[in-house]
């Protein structure tokens, strides 16, 4: 994870619906969760050798545009990406060619600022024209994770458990348990938690009246305990951690379109501090695997990925296939961004599998499957933005079962964004929990920053009324 899809902008195949409910999506989450944004445009470019032209994608973005104008006039504080009409830009050739002539500016503040680098270091001659700058921003998977810590920190009543294996889920309270359309109104968890020795504990269970399950990639491990049917697909999938000295100061996320799967996949090169470069090639030497792609079945509603796949999810790369794979990633991006190939690799990786509701795995927008008659949820989030909407989703029908109240001050603070955990936690904050999370996965520090960061315009907005 690492780009706020503020529009979909990245798929060129996904309908023109999905990429106004990604933006609306991002929108939301961006909101919630302000200190996890990288503000600086990304750069979209149809290199010569695709069928596609760059005119192909101008109704979309006039569509988000529009949309993004509405949700403006609906809620001035939506108004995240900058003005509605500086959402995208378009720069010709002749405008790049005037740019490369210009000196680079270590920080830019303005969009001719951010093209200068591109300017002068995509090979123009690989690219179709024009070049397309959309108001999509980085998203740093370090702060998101701490700021969900800080914001759970805030409520007395949400325990979380680390380092816990879930060994079985049952139906306590149960009517009609042959039918199928039997109802359960309680569930028992039993679980088990293990240290990072292998040393187990005892087993505890807990009773709850309503369960979600939202497990990633091994949601359907919980499904075939719950014992509900589901298709589904999961999908290994790798992006690699590079560094590049020779930058000359900060420059927006480069993306050159390409057919998914084949040796011409899209190239994804997007920037941290310190210099440090993420990269997503999407061929099945790079981002992607032959064998990485893998479906449920008539048996079991949780797909089983390679058993290698699941020791590098559990367990690291091995250091080989993980050298191998982002060297491949570097001289990839080299070939639309020629100085990049002075780039090394730093032994890290971004990676895991992603869960794909359905049979559809161009599909990137998804949420929640509901079964009222055994309390039960599953939220498929392919995309982090959904997520917020997912819980709206629950809370409504946690509301309609009659097991919280419908009008809530929580409930209140929530659709006027006034989130309790902003007042007691800046972005320094985020900071400290985000540099150790870092740390602690063997990422570099600097990772955990951003280079320019989400303007608080008025923090007092953010407070709660009853505060």
């Amino acid at each position: 994870m690492c780009h706020l899809h503020a529009g979909g902008n990245l798929y060129r195949e996904i309908p023109d619906e999905d990429c106004v409910a990604l933006l609306k999506q991002c929108i939301d989450i961006l909101r919630l969760y302000p200190h996890t944004i990288d503000v600086r445009p990304t750069v979209f470019a149809v290199p010569t050798r695709d069928e596609g032209l760059p005119e192909d994608l101008l109704p979309r973005l006039d569509i988000l545009t529009d949309a993004y104008q509405e949700l403006i006039e609906q809620d001035a504080n939506n108004k995240v990406l900058g003005e509605p009409e500086d959402y995208y830009q378009l720069y010709s050739h002749e405008q790049l060619i005037e740019l490369s002539e210009r000196e680079q500016v270590a920080i830019p503040s303005t969009v001719d600022e951010w093209m200068i680098p591109v300017a002068r270091y995509l090979d123009l001659n690989k690219v179709k024209f024009p070049l397309i700058v959309v108001q999509e921003y980085g998203w740093n998977i370090f702060r998101l994770a701490a700021s969900a810590k800080l914001a759970l920190e805030e409520y007395d009543n949400a325990h979380v458990f680390t380092e816990t294996a879930v060994q079985k889920v049952v139906p306590v309270d149960c009517e009609n348990c042959t039918n199928a359309d039997h109802h359960v109104t309680k569930w028992r968890i039993d679980y088990q938690q293990i240290d990072s020795q292998e040393h187990a504990s005892q087993p505890e269970s807990i009773e709850v009246d309503y369960l979600v399950n939202a497990c990633g990639f091994r949601t359907g491990v919980i499904d075939d305990m719950v014992g509900v049917e589901v298709t589904r697909m999961v999908e290994f999938k790798s992006s690699y951690v590079t560094h590049w000295g020779d930058a000359g100061g900060q420059i927006p996320e480069i993306i050159v379109y390409g057919q998914r799967g084949t040796p011409e996949g899209m190239a994804q090169l997007t920037p941290y501090p310190g210099g440090y470069f993420q990269i997503h090639g999407m061929s099945k030497a790079i981002t992607l695997f032959d064998d990485g792609l893998v479906a449920s079945s008539e048996d079991s509603a949780q797909p089983k990925l390679p058993q290698q796949y699941v020791h590098y999810i559990e367990d690291g790369w091995d250091k080989v296939p993980l050298q191998a794979r982002s060297q491949q990633a570097i001289e990839y991006v080299a070939k639309f961004v020629p100085t990049f190939n002075s780039a090394r690799t730093v032994g890290n990786a971004l990676y895991g599998g992603q869960q794909i509701p359905g049979q559809d795995d161009t599909l990137r927008v998804a949420d929640v499957s509901l079964y009222s008659n055994i309390r039960y949820a599953r939220a498929e989030n392919v995309k982090a933005s959904s997520t917020l909407i997912a819980a709206d989703q629950i809370v409504n029908e946690l509301t309609d079962l009659g097991l919280i109240e419908n009008d809530t001050p929580m409930n209140r603070s929530r659709y006027a964004h006034e989130w309790s955990y902003l007042v007691h936690n800046d972005s320094l904050a985020v900071d400290e929990v985000a540099r150790e999370l870092a740390e602690q996965r063997g990422f570099p520090i600097a990772m955990a920053h951003v280079n320019h960061s989400i303007r608080e315009v008025a923090l007092d907005d953010l407070t709660p009324a009853n505060a």
